[in-house]
């Protein structure tokens, strides 16, 4: 693995990566079930403050630090969660909270589109991945397809912890690439 340490730029993304992984992890576990009388619901304080109110504060302080990608990362993910967290009470179709989360699923496949270092993209790519399960299930009334996509929020909250860690430890944060031309072999 490369050595190589470059997630973002700073301690604004490390803050960043880490109010979002704590609240991908709160919000993908509530919908797993996998722990007894925890839902979504409950992560609806975390996703306020840690995902809502704090991510988006990271983003526009990575905006006056020059990092556009991030700052716009972090801001819009810190409103889908304030957003997220003070409306998962309210009275709304079906197709309308489904219809929320495959808004918000193609602002994921944007950000994971746009580049950047391969965790982020990781987490972006998961966490689209995981709203339009969420989506799909909403649109279909499937419990069992909203567990799955609550594995991917998981996974995301996983690779999100792991991209700030790794940036505090100093632990590697790339996959090795080969060299072009190495491994391949001409015949004539």
């Amino acid at each position: 693995m490369d050595k190589d340490v470059s997630a973002g730029s700073g301690i604004t993304t490390v803050a960043g990566r880490l109010a979002l992984g704590i609240t991908l992890l709160a919000f993908g576990l509530g919908h797993t079930a996998v722990i007894d009388g925890v839902s979504a619901a409950d992560a609806v304080s975390i996703a306020r403050y840690v995902g809502g109110i704090a991510l988006f504060v990271a983003g526009l302080m990575a905006l006056r630090g020059g990092d556009s990608a991030g700052g716009t990362a972090f801001s819009v993910l810190g409103a889908l969660w304030f957003t997220w967290a003070v409306s998962v009470d309210a009275q709304v179709s079906a197709n309308a909270a489904g219809l929320f989360l495959l808004l918000f699923a193609l602002l994921a496949l944007s950000l994971t589109l746009a580049g950047g270092d391969q965790l982020g993209q990781g987490v972006y790519g998961l966490f689209f991945v995981s709203l339009l399960l969420l989506a799909i299930a909403v649109f279909a009334e499937n419990d069992g397809l909203a567990k799955v996509g609550g594995w991917f929020a998981v996974a995301a909250g996983a690779v999100a912890w792991y991209a700030a860690t790794a940036a505090l430890a100093h632990w590697p944060t790339a996959l090795p690439r080969r060299a072009a031309g190495r491994g391949v072999t001409a015949t004539g």
